[in-house]
């Protein structure tokens, strides 16, 4: 048969499960994915309730098991429970003996993080300078004048030697350029308005107080701790717990679009390699896309084509493929779509626009997508000569972890317990911008109150003049001024700082 032919691979492959034809589970058919193809993308879909968790747990499982690090998003925390043995029972033995699985309680070796330590896990935090503009601006809600702007005002604070460590960073700095000691340096930076930099503070602040300020700061996390692989061989499984900030899905989205950028800055290129260095799965892929600006969708879509020939491979998890853009879309080799619903007439539209990304296949496929069950799904993926496999409808094995959360006790347990946790849990304030702006305006008004005074006479007595020029302040600012090109970060993609090594 052309379908079993086309899975019959050679190399180290993942099992996704059987194939099903003809209203029969053929165990002796195996449908894979070889494991030297994971790099090249690819998106796992469907409607709500249909599976795409557990297949992303069976995947992260298989590949964790060959040694390939990997890094999930838990939107509704129903993932932590990859790191403790699954159950056993009914229904998972007769899904196991359709599929021709050897089922195997067993957990795997996890790490836990939460967005700037909100909620239960090692806290991952960014520094508003290494986040860049364009994120920035996406989280912001910013409109695309509006964040060329900002990238004028990072450009202001990279030449000019002031750290954007965190929100109150950047607020000082928008902060002086609107204020009357500033309106000459805004001057100086082409094409920003007094009117557009207002909307951008008024932004800043709005977002500050809506306590966003912990995901920005210090220590910054280093994305190569998602690199790591257990004493026993096996793959990190990287969890970054999200319930506690489900409701800021802008803010979240683009915390991953960072973690990723950063990894693709920091990589060296390695080609084609027998197995991925990670595995990213993207969940909730399409609050990505949804208000982005053309740069910031062009900058997905550069990172998404580059980023293979760096190791990693990247799988965005979403509802129906028309929910990615079509220049992403067409990178994501693998294909693991899920059960679509048709009740409506934009239901019958998206149906059709999935079916039209499959090649030809022996199915039906509008009708299968309505017709397969839960943890059933169509699959296509690159064969190892990089050609694209039959379809092929395929009953999905049993992950072989816990398919849920674990205990709230036991997870917080696993995140005190981490090595990285005392790396990580305080955060650090230290002299950036806003200190700098700070000292600049104290010494701004000493100064004030010095020429109001009477001139001193005598040995040693200078002008005014003379005792700013030769005061602390002013020779660090004339420094940074004097060495702005040596001192301006370098920037990638996405706006980001490229991190000093």
């Amino acid at each position: 048969m052309e379908i079993v032919a086309g899975y019959a691979f050679a190399g180290p492959a993942l099992d996704l499960g059987a194939l099903l034809w003809d209203g029969r589970c053929l165990p002796d058919a195996q449908i894979r994915i070889p494991l030297a193809m994971l790099n090249r993308h690819g998106l796992v879909a469907g409607a709500t309730g249909t599976g795409k968790t557990k297949t992303l747990q069976l995947v992260a499982e298989q590949l964790a098991a060959q040694g390939v690090p990997v890094f999930l998003a838990d939107i509704k925390g129903d993932v932590s429970g990859i790191s403790v043995p699954g159950e056993s029972g009914e229904k998972v033995a007769e899904r196991a003996r359709e599929v021709g699985q050897r089922w195997e309680a067993r957990g795997f070796p996890s790490e836990f993080y939460a967005l700037g330590g909100i909620g239960t896990g090692i806290p991952v935090r960014a520094t508003i300078t290494s986040f860049g503009p364009v994120l920035l601006s996406k989280v912001l809600q910013l409109n695309q004048t509006q964040e060329q702007s900002l990238g004028l005002i990072f450009h202001y604070a990279d030449q000019k030697g002031l750290e954007l460590v965190d929100l109150k960073d950047l607020r000082a700095v928008v902060t002086f350029l609107t204020s009357d000691e500033g309106k000459s340096e805004l001057k100086g930076i082409g094409g920003l308005s007094t009117v557009t930099a207002g909307v951008i503070l008024r932004a800043l602040t709005a977002f500050e107080a809506q306590g966003m300020g912990d995901f920005f700061g210090e220590p910054e996390f280093d994305t190569s701790e998602f690199m790591r692989a257990a004493p026993d061989g096996r793959g990190l499984v990287s969890v970054l717990e999200l319930p506690a900030v489900q409701d800021k899905p802008q803010l979240f989205s683009t915390f991953l679009m960072w973690l990723l950028a950063d990894l693709y800055n920091d990589l060296p290129e390695v080609g084609d390699l027998e197995k991925p260095k990670l595995v990213f799965f993207f969940d909730e892929a399409h609050l990505l896309f949804n208000g982005a600006s053309k740069a910031f969708l062009e900058a997905i879509t550069q990172t998404v084509r580059l980023i293979r020939s760096k190791g990693v491979g990247v799988f965005f998890v979403t509802q129906t493929p028309k929910d990615v853009p079509g220049d992403v879309l067409a990178q994501l080799g693998n294909r693991v779509q899920h059960a679509l619903r048709a009740f409506t007439p934009d239901d019958q539209k998206a149906l059709k626009a999935t079916v039209r990304t499959f090649p030809n296949s022996a199915y039906d496929l509008e009708e299968t997508l309505t017709a397969i069950g839960t943890g059933e799904a169509v699959i296509t993926v690159l064969s190892e000569k990089g050609a694209p496999t039959p379809v092929a409808v395929t009953r999905l094995r049993a992950p072989e972890s816990l398919m849920g959360p674990v205990e709230a006790g036991a997870l917080e347990g696993a995140v005190k317990g981490s090595l990285l946790y005392g790396r990580y849990a305080e955060a650090v304030d230290r002299e950036s911008a806003y200190e700098k702006l700070a000292a600049r305006r104290v010494e701004a008004e000493a100064a004030a109150a010095e020429v109001e005074k009477p001139a001193a006479k005598g040995p040693g007595s200078g002008s005014v003049v003379d005792q700013v020029v030769g005061s602390g302040i002013f020779k660090s600012l004339a420094r940074s001024l004097g060495t702005q090109i040596g001192r301006e970060i370098s920037r990638s993609v996405f706006g980001t700082a490229r991190r000093r090594r």
